[in-house]
């Protein structure tokens, strides 16, 4: 019942100079001072969202979205340049930043990683082993039954704390090639991050192969195993559209064009097209 309401107090924690929310390794919990007001701050939340549907504070050429933020960065952005440039006109807010403040209100679409009942399922992405051109010959000339033996291991933390996002430990229990400390390794809170230092030869991370597509089509990272040998994903990206924004011609553009992009995704990946390992 917290979910939504926790994005918007994070805010009002900077406002007040106290904690309403407990971050720990399990998740999200509300302190007691946030638990009694509970019933109070969706009713506000609830307010605010009618005042931003009757009011529009948005022009009309604005889009709002909260999405994923490493979906965000490494799937939708490096596409949006591609609408954007047919459609100069339509303004974007993403998770707070680009050519308009963020509004009062609900955003006018999300994008989430996520049960595929909260709204329309995008695609489903395939997680692979992905690694640098260096790590890649050292790991051909190591231990041939277990290849990934000692090798430099990188996660994601929301791979650590969240058991629906799948990482080395569950690749390696299913496929094996290393016997012990498949946990350990350098932990990153993005996945941006992260890659980087795959391409750095740092070590080899468990990703999604939507958003890699780029890097192993530029030769920047490698399949060290056939794309085949990948875990799927517990969840799928789902899109959900904000009622306040579902009859606007430039939403429904964009959520059209998204659809679009989402379908060749996945087609990609359910045909294991994506380039062999080298």
């Amino acid at each position: 019942p917290y979910t939504t309401l926790f994005r918007s107090v994070r805010s009002l924690e900077l406002f007040l100079g106290a904690d309403l929310l407990v971050r720990g390794r399990s998740g999200l919990r509300p302190t007691s001072e946030l638990g009694a007001a509970v019933a109070d701050l969706k009713a506000a939340f609830a307010a605010l969202d009618r005042v931003t549907e009757t009011l529009d504070f948005q022009r009309v050429t604005e889009i709002h979205i909260v999405a994923d933020p490493d979906w965000t960065e490494l799937w939708l952005m490096p596409r949006l340049q591609v609408f954007r440039a047919e459609h100069p006109n339509i303004l974007f807010c993403i998770n707070g930043a680009g050519d308009v403040p963020m509004r009062l209100g609900a955003p006018d679409c999300r994008i989430e990683y996520g049960p595929a009942e909260r709204g329309e399922e995008l695609y489903r992405d395939r997680l692979v082993p992905v690694t640098g051109f260096d790590n890649l010959r050292r790991m051909a000339g190591w231990d041939e039954l277990m290849p990934l033996e000692g090798m430099p291991l990188l996660h994601l933390e929301a791979q650590r704390d969240d058991p629906l996002r799948l990482g080395w430990p569950d690749w390696i229990e299913r496929f094996g090639d290393r016997r012990e400390g498949a946990g350990r390794g350098v932990h990153y809170r993005h996945a941006r991050l992260a890659l980087e230092a795959v391409r750095l030869n740092v070590g080899f991370l468990v990703c999604g192969l939507s958003l890699v597509e780029a890097d192993l089509a530029q030769g920047r990272v490698f399949l060290p195993y056939p794309v085949q040998q990948s875990l799927i994903a517990p969840m799928p990206y789902v899109l959900t559209i904000t009622g306040h924004g579902s009859h606007r011609p430039q939403l429904q553009r964009f959520c059209d064009w998204l659809r679009d992009e989402a379908r060749r995704t996945r087609s990609s990946i359910d045909a294991g097209t994506a380039l062999p390992a080298t």
